[in-house]
């Protein structure tokens, strides 16, 4: 195991979320096996995000940019690795002990699109001192994405693909050209990257065993915040695939009469107010 997992990069992106950073890096901290580096990509954070007293290198590269450029951010961080074995973290997630090792060891002989399970934590978990075993007995697993208790199971559906947690060889990375940055802002990129992959036929596997826990914070369901990025995003992957993604919020704006929308097309009638966005908000 331990020939193969100094060769693992781990790369998050992040905007004004320190916080949550700080604990994913003391996650690392307290992995049984260090990463090679962290690759930090800061999408114009108003106060520069650091990292400091790690035992491996890390770098922070700055997008100067608005919004939340996510395909650009991921594939600015994938162009700075130096390692062959790539493992995604979003920002708010605390990876555990035994991650790395567990995806190097898994990415040494499958050539896959591997995510990990994520575990969903509380409000007040993991905002000081804390145990990976107690945050074990007060988290919970997604309901809709069901992971195998230990090996890997092959996935079909190429729309459970999430980015909260994978890993991806460099190669394979690079020879499916990353993510699309024509999705610019937020949506759909991972949807789209996850097509890809399946047209490219390679396997999205979901792996049992150590994964990583999400850490809790406000959400907009739906994310109202994002409506025009979501909007733009929708229509640009219904054109590559011929089917929409994210119908789910989709489906609430048309419910609330801010766009028109079936098979074929999506039509904005109005943007959503302050209040609506405000009532959005789920804590």
């Amino acid at each position: 195991m331990a020939q193969n997992a100094m060769s693992t990069s781990v790369l998050t992106i992040v905007r004004n979320r320190a916080g949550h950073l700080a604990q994913l890096v003391e996650g690392l901290r307290r992995s049984y096996v260090p990463p090679h580096e962290l690759i930090v990509v800061d999408m114009g954070s108003a106060v520069p995000v650091r990292v400091e007293d790690t035992a491996f290198p890390c770098r922070i590269d700055r997008l100067d940019c608005e919004g939340l450029p996510l395909a650009a951010a991921r594939n600015a961080a994938a162009r700075a690795a130096t390692s062959d074995t790539l493992l995604f973290l979003d920002v708010d997630c605390i990876p555990m002990r035994g991650l790395i090792a567990a995806m190097t060891d898994v990415l040494a002989n499958e050539d896959g699109l591997v995510c990990a399970q994520v575990r969903y934590l509380g409000r007040d978990d993991a905002r000081s001192d804390w145990e990976e075993a107690d945050l074990l007995a007060r988290s919970s697993g997604h309901p809709a994405r069901r992971f195998p208790a230990s090996g890997l199971r092959r996935i079909e559906n190429a729309g459970l693909f999430w980015s909260l947690v994978f890993g991806i060889s460099r190669e394979r990375y690079t020879s499916l050209g990353g993510f699309d940055e024509a999705f610019t802002g937020y949506g759909a990129e991972d949807t789209d990257f996850g097509f890809r992959a399946k047209t490219a036929h390679v396997p999205l596997l979901f792996m049992g065993g150590p994964g990583a826990f999400h850490q809790h914070h406000d959400v907009f369901e739906p994310p109202l915040q994002h409506f025009n990025d979501i909007l733009r995003n929708a229509r640009t992957f219904h054109d590559k695939w011929g089917t929409w993604p994210m119908d789910g919020w989709l489906s609430t704006f048309a419910q609330s009469g801010l766009v028109e929308w079936d098979d074929r097309s999506l039509i904005k009638l109005r943007d959503p107010t302050r209040k609506e966005i405000a009532d959005a908000l789920v804590d």
